[in-house]
C-alpha cells in the first residue's frame, strides 16, 4: 500500500547546518584546507578560494558520508532505475528498498534517496549563500565572475530539486530560508528564476577558466539549454545549444568507450563534470562505482555491490534493422547472449550496447563476462553497467577498496546532449528538419567509429556480434519520424547516464512507458508484476522528516 502525504507547508530548517570544506570541482582545489567566517578584511584570495572550493563541493554532497553515490546532486543513477532503462540490483529486491521502491513506483513518504535529495541540494544551497555573502560584500577583483559561478552552481542545484519533487522552498542569499514555504512559488515561477541565475551567470562569465572543472560560459549555455529543454522553450534550447556547438571547443569522441578513459578528462565531449583524484590518500576519489561495480570473478573489480543493471528493454533498444537503424515502430527484439553463444540473438546490434552493458560472453574492459560476475542472477540478469568503470589494470583504478574507485570525471554534460537537444529543438519547432538529421547522424557516426578496425576497444567481440550502425536518409524524413529518431538516439547514446527519467518527465511520456515496460519485463524479472505507475507518482511529495521536523509549522 502507498502512503501519500500532502502539506501545504514546509520546514527546511535542518538543512542548514554550518557548512565546511569538503571535496572540490577543480584541481587546485584539492589542497585546500577548511574555511570558515572571514571579515572583509579577511577575504584575500586564498579564502575566496577556498569559499569556491567549498560551494562546488555541494556537487559531490559529502554531507552525510559517501551516499552520493545513492543520492548527491551529481549522480541520478537511480532516476534510470525509476525508468524503463535500469534495474536496482544488488543482493535481493529487499536490499536498499528505497531503491526498490522507485524501481517498481511504490514509493513511500520517507524514502530515504527522496529525504538525502532533499537535504544533498539543500546543504549545497547554503553552500553558495555562504560564499555569495561573503563576496558581494567585498571589495575584491573578479566578483562578477565569482558571483556567476555560484549562480550557475544555484540554478543547476535548484534545477535537480525541482525535476524531483512537486513543490520546493526557493530563496535567495539575502533571504532566512527558516519558515519557507514549499507552495510560496509555483514550478513555473521557480523555473524563472532559475534561468535568471543562468542568464546572469551566461551574461559575466567568461569563455575560458584557467582551473579545470570551474564553471564559463559554455556551462551556463549548456545548462540553459538542459532546462529550456525541460520547459518546453525550444527556441532558447536551440539559441543556447548553438552557442555551444558553434564554440567549436567541443567535439566528438573518435570512439565511444573513450568517455570511460582517464586521458579524456575534460577534453573533447565535456562541457560540465566534476573532478576527481587519487593523489593525496584518494582523499578525492570518484569512489561511487563501488555500488555499481560488477560482482567480478577473479576480483577484477573487487566485488563490487552489482547495482544499477541494465534492463532487457534497454537492451532490446539497441538493435538494428538491416540498414543499420533502429526500430521505431515498437517491434520487439529479444538481443540475448549466452555464455557459450548458443541461441545468441543473430540481428544486428548497435555497438553502443557493448560499451554499456555486461552481456554473457562478451568482452568487459578485456576480460569475458560470465555468470559468476553476476550477484544474483535468478532476480537480475547478467546486464552490469559498464560506464564510468575504467580497465581493472590500469593504474589509474585503485586498487582495493573501495572496488572499482578511479580519478575518473563524472561528466554531468557531454557534448553529444547538447547536440542532441538542439536535433530536438529544430524537430520540435519543425524547422531545418534536414539539419536535425545531420545533427543525429553526427552523433550516429561516432557509433559507426566505434566499429572501426582501427578503433575498436576490448569491449567489442565483432566475431559475436553482428555490429550494423547507419545513418538516417532523407527519404521519409518528417517531422513525427524525426521526433522518434531523435528520441530513440537520446536513449541510446545516453544511456545510463542519469537522463532518461527525466527525458520522459519532459515529454510527458513517463506513464505510458513506464507501465508498458513494467508489463514487459515482468517476464524477466516477476518483482514488477502488479505494479505501476500514475501522474500524480511522478514527482516526489516532500520527505516525511522534514515534516516531521517543522516545529509544528506544518498541520
Amino acid at each position: 500500500m502507498k502512503t501519500y502525504f500532502n502539506f501545504k507547508y514546509m520546514a527546511i530548517a535542518t538543512v542548514f547546518a554550518a557548512s565546511s570544506l569538503s571535496l572540490t570541482s577543480c584541481d587546485d582545489f584539492l589542497d585546500l584546507k577548511p574555511t570558515g567566517t572571514f571579515t572583509e578584511e579577511q577575504l584575500d584570495d586564498s579564502s575566496i578560494e577556498g569559499l569556491m572550493a567549498s560551494a562546488y563541493a555541494g556537487l559531490e554532497a559529502h554531507f552525510f558520508g559517501n551516499n552520493e553515490s545513492f543520492a548527491g546532486p551529481i549522480t541520478n543513477w537511480v532516476f534510470d532505475v525509476r525508468s524503463d532503462d535500469a534495474l536496482k540490483g544488488g543482493g535481493d529486491i529487499t536490499m536498499e528498498q528505497y531503491i526498490h521502491q522507485l524501481e517498481v513506483s511504490n514509493v513511500t513518504s520517507d524514502n530515504a534517496v527522496a529525504l538525502d535529495k532533499w537535504r544533498n541540494n539543500y546543504y549545497a544551497i547554503s553552500r553558495v549563500h555562504k560564499a555569495m555573502n561573503a563576496i558581494e560584500n567585498s571589495n575584491i577583483a573578479n566578483k562578477a565572475t565569482y558571483l556567476g559561478e555560484l549562480k550557475l552552481l544555484r540554478a543547476y542545484f535548484y534545477f535537480d530539486l525541482i525535476r524531483i519533487f512537486k513543490q520546493v522552498p526557493y530563496f535567495t542569499e539575502n533571504e532566512d530560508p527558516n519558515g519557507k514555504r514549499a507552495d510560496e512559488y509555483t514550478r513555473d515561477q521557480i523555473f524563472s528564476f532559475i534561468k535568471q541565475d543562468l542568464v546572469d551567470a551566461y551574461s559575466v562569465l567568461p569563455e575560458e577558466q584557467s582551473q579545470a572543472g570551474r564553471f564559463n560560459k559554455y556551462v551556463a549555455a549548456a545548462v540553459m539549454a538542459k532546462v529550456s529543454a525541460f520547459t518546453s522553450n525550444w527556441s532558447d534550447v536551440e539559441t543556447y545549444a548553438n552557442y555551444v556547438i558553434a564554440s567549436n571547443k567541443y567535439d566528438f569522441y573518435d570512439n565511444y568507450g573513450d568517455m570511460s578513459k582517464i586521458e579524456f578528462n575534460n577534453k573533447k565531449e565535456s562541457i560540465m563534470a566534476v573532478q576527481f583524484s587519487t593523489a593525496n590518500n584518494n582523499a578525492h576519489i570518484n569512489w561511487s562505482n563501488l555500488l555499481n561495480t560488477t560482482y567480478s570473478e577473479g576480483a577484477l573489480f573487487g566485488t563490487g555491490d552489482d547495482f544499477f543493471l541494465g534492463s532487457q528493454n534497454l537492451v532490446d533498444a539497441f538493435a538494428t534493422d538491416n540498414n543499420g537503424l533502429p526500430y521505431l515502430d515498437g517491434s520487439d527484439h529479444y538481443v540475448k547472449t549466452t555464455e557459450n553463444g548458443d541461441g545468441n540473438y543473430d540481428g544486428n546490434v548497435d555497438p553502443r550496447l557493448d560499451f554499456t552493458v555486461g552481456r554473457l560472453g562478451m568482452p568487459f574492459r578485456g576480460h569475458t563476462y560470465n555468470k559468476k560476475w553476476c550477484r544474483a542472477y535468478d532476480i537480475y540478469g547478467e546486464y552490469s553497467g559498464k560506464k564510468g568503470l575504467i580497465d581493472p589494470s590500469s593504474p589509474d583504478m585503485v586498487q582495493g577498496f573501495p572496488w572499482g574507485a578511479s580519478a575518473l570525471n563524472y561528466c554531468i554534460i557531454r557534448y553529444s546532449d547538447i547536440v542532441l537537444l538542439k536535433a530536438e529543438a529544430l524537430i520540435e519547432q519543425n524547422k531545418q528538419l534536414d539539419e536535425a538529421r545531420t545533427l543525429i547522424n553526427d552523433v550516429r557516426k561516432k557509433a559507426q567509429r566505434s566499429i572501426d578496425g582501427n578503433y575498436t576497444p576490448q569491449d567489442l567481440d565483432p566475431f559475436n556480434a553482428n555490429y550494423n550502425v547507419g545513418l538516417y536518409p532523407s527519404e521519409g524524413w518528417t517531422q513525427e519520424y524525426a521526433r522518434k529518431a531523435v528520441r530513440m538516439e537520446r536513449r541510446l547514446e545516453l544511456a545510463m547516464e542519469g537522463n532518461r527519467w527525466f527525458d520522459l518527465l519532459r515529454w510527458n511520456t513517463a506513464v505510458s512507458t513506464v507501465n508498458a515496460y513494467m508489463q514487459s519485463e515482468q517476464r524477466y524479472h516477476t518483482y514488477y508484476a502488479g505494479n505501476s505507475i500514475s501522474e500524480d507518482e511522478l514527482y516526489f511529495s516532500v520527505p516525511y522528516e522534514e515534516v516531521n521536523n517543522s516545529n509544528g509549522l506544518y498541520k
